[in-house]
């Protein structure tokens, strides 16, 4: 269940990438909604990652509208144990 203050996920990504699979499991094990846009057949929608991420490869992993990277990166967060925190609900003033 999604409340306001859950991060906001967002991840741009390919119906065949093992890497955007791979991000897909993680963030579902780690129970947290996302927003998932497939760029393959969209050259727009791929155009709006590259500029937002400065990247052209996927996935392209946003957390609260602040890019973290790929796979790599965000199997990295996991590893460091930064993931979480990243993934934790905000707390409310």
């Amino acid at each position: 269940m999604t409340t306001n203050n859950d991060p906001q996920i967002t991840m741009y990504s390919t119906e065949t990438c093992p890497f955007c699979t791979a991000a897909r499991m993680l963030l579902t094990k780690k129970g947290v909604s996302y927003e998932e846009f497939l760029v393959s057949r969209d050259p727009e929608l791929r155009a709006k990652m590259e500029d937002l991420s400065g990247r052209r490869t996927v996935p392209q992993i946003f957390i609260n509208d602040e890019s973290i990277g790929g796979f790599d990166e965000l199997y990295s967060l996991e590893q460091q144990g930064k993931l979480d925190d990243l993934l934790a609900p905000e707390s409310q003033p």
